[in-house]
Order: structure tokens, then sequence, then C-alpha cells
């Protein structure tokens, strides 16, 4: 193994329930008269992309909405969350990160989402994950198609300077692991409160707590 890249924010903590509630907010200030229960947005977390998820919100209900501009105030509201919120490390992450550090691993933050996003984690973590613990940081302006596309992954392994065969991404939805599988990067699937129940037999792996080891083990064996 020579890299370990994180798939998204929620690999590193899980932010998911502040997601949700970052979008219900947005609704209730743009006059919306929606709000997703958790029960559905487990379900509409199964694909990528918050702002297309409001664009078929509007079409579903037949509401003409400016998807862009409520995904915007969504996450200005999540940002703030972020920084108010007693953030942790999801169970391993800090001692996955430091060993692998240890061991000469590069390590990664692969997402698509935005750059304020990942400050935002960045900063609501600081003193267990800073920035300068990622050899790269991966985030929407770094590609031009999000995940479930391949493209940051491929733009990471080129700018890290790896082959796929030697890297394991942690990814935490299955369009990241559609993503991490269509660069031919080794998949470990480590599923948020949310997306436990999904389904990730695309992954090559499964896990509930991060270790080296686990990680190590999804790599072919030449």
């Amino acid at each position: 193994m020579t890299a370990i890249l994180f798939g998204s924010i929620s690999t590193i903590a899980d932010t998911s329930e502040l997601q949700r509630d970052a979008f219900n907010r947005a609704f209730e200030e743009h006059g919306l008269d929606w709000n997703w229960s958790r029960v559905e947005y487990v379900e509409l977390l199964q694909k990528n992309g918050g702002k297309q998820r409001i664009a078929e919100q509007a079409e579903a209900s037949g509401e003409d909405v400016d998807a862009e501009a409520v995904h915007a105030t969504k996450s200005r509201i999540f940002q703030e969350a972020l920084a108010d919120a007693e953030l942790s490390p999801r169970a391993g992450v800090v001692e996955t990160i430091r060993e692998g550090r240890d061991a000469g691993y590069k390590i990664a933050l692969v997402t698509t989402t935005s750059a304020e996003n990942v400050d935002a984690l960045v900063q609501g973590l600081a003193g267990t994950v800073d920035r300068s613990d990622f050899d790269l940081v991966v985030d929407a302006g770094s590609v031009e198609r999000p995940k479930p596309d391949e493209s940051a992954y491929l733009f990471a392994l080129s700018t890290l300077g790896e082959d796929a065969s030697g890297c394991v991404a942690i990814e935490d939805n299955v369009g990241g692991v559609a993503s991490a599988r269509a660069a031919s990067v080794a998949v470990a699937a480590f599923p948020n409160a949310n997306t436990a129940g999904h389904d990730f037999e695309a992954a090559d792996g499964r896990v509930d707590e991060l270790s080296l080891p686990a990680l190590r083990a999804l790599i072919p064996v030449a």
C-alpha cells in the first residue's frame, strides 16, 4: 500500500445529520414547505449531489425553485453549524492517519464537496485532524465532474504520482464507492450513521472502525 484516500468529509467526522438539518433550515429560509425526515434523507443519500436533490424535489412537487440559491444557503448554514458543533473524528481515523504517515504512506482527502466545507470541517476538528495531515486535498474546484464520476480519484492519483493498484479509498456512500472503483482504486466502505443500511456490495470490504491492517488487506497481492 502506498496511499490512503479519504473520500468525503463524513469519512473523517460524521456530519450527515448536520447536513440534513442544514437542508431543512435552508428550505425554511427560502419559504419552502419542505422537511426531509431522517428516513427520507437516508433514501436520498443513495445518490450524490445536494443541488441535484433539491432540483429533483422541486420537480416532484411542481415548484419553481432556484436550486443553486437554496443549496448555497444550505452550504452557509452547514458551515456555520460545523463551527459551532462539537466535532470528533470517527473511530480509528486519527490512528490510521498517524500510523499511515509513520509508515510512509501518502494521505489524501478526495472529495467533490466545496473547499469551504472542507475548511469548515478542518476548523471544527482543529487539534485532532489538521490540513497538514493530508498530502493532498481534492475538492469541487479541482475537477469538472463530481462523484460518482471517477475524475476526483484520477486527479488525485496523477497529482500524488501514485498507481491505483497501491491505493485504498475510504468511502461512506455508494456514489463514492462507484467513483473509486471506476478509477480502479480498492475501496473500503465506512458507512456513516445515515448510510449504514445502504448496499455496499461494490466495495472491496466494509469496516465500522478504521485500522491500517484492515485497509492493507484490501490491496491485492501481486
